[in-house]
């Protein structure tokens, strides 16, 4: 994909997040690796407002050089860091969306991981969601905290903050961002009466086997759909 079409891919995923109810106004997030670095949206514009020239080019260092006709960039979203961070710790993301999504960010206040009470969980890539330990934003604790909290995962809540999903593309980074504030949701629902009945390890790991195949239509079978 060229940076043109990446930039324009990035506005409409920003566009798509609020519009699902994400995000409002400049909240949240969205970068896609790219050689040499990453494309993320700029600080303090509205996705309304973005133009694909207002996505910022980061580099594997984290420097925003100009622009090839000599232009100074926007600045970069607060939390280029993680970004970045993320980048360099996982080469299978590609992408990756961060939200203040409403119930996602609720729990985060309560510093609960998102546990096995159901089998979609797996979605993110474990037997749970991690929420990382409070700290401040666009910090380089933040993102040593997002990190660890995503070892072995693809989604994570953030203390008191939203949440990060993780993709291979846009569009899978933005699907798991709305899988993860459903699951979000169910689960403070269920808190409202108690304590959920959870799957445990051994089902969680049969659930976990069977996600390295999921949706795939090879077969002639007929999934789930769920």
């Amino acid at each position: 994909m060229s940076h043109v079409a990446a930039r324009e891919a990035i506005i409409e995923t920003a566009l798509d997040a609020s519009r699902l109810g994400l995000n409002l106004g400049a909240s949240g997030n969205v970068s896609q690796r790219v050689n040499g670095g990453f494309l993320i949206t700029p600080t303090g514009l509205t996705y309304d407002d973005l133009a694909p020239a207002d996505i910022v080019f980061m580099t594997d260092e984290g420097d925003t050089p100009p622009t090839t006709d000599g232009t100074v960039q926007r600045l970069p979203s607060s939390e280029w860091r993680f970004h970045l961070d993320i980048y360099r710790a996982r080469e299978d993301v590609a992408a990756i969306v961060h939200t203040h999504s409403l119930l996602a960010t609720a729990l985060s206040c309560l510093h609960r991981d998102i546990p096995d009470f159901h089998y979609m969980v797996a979605v993110a890539g474990g037997a749970d969601i991690r929420c990382a330990p409070y700290a401040t934003f666009g910090t380089e604790v933040l993102s040593e905290n997002a990190v660890a909290a995503l070892d072995g995962r693809t989604a994570c809540l953030l203390a008191n903050h939203g949440q990060i999903a993780t993709g291979n593309d846009l569009n899978a980074a933005l699907g798991l961002a709305q899988q993860v504030e459903a699951l979000a949701a169910q689960y403070l629902n269920c808190l409202q009466v108690g304590e959920p009945q959870l799957l445990g390890a051994d089902e969680m790991a049969r659930v976990l086997e069977k996600f390295k195949t999921y949706g795939e239509q090879s077969g002639g079978q007929e999934g789930e759909g769920a």
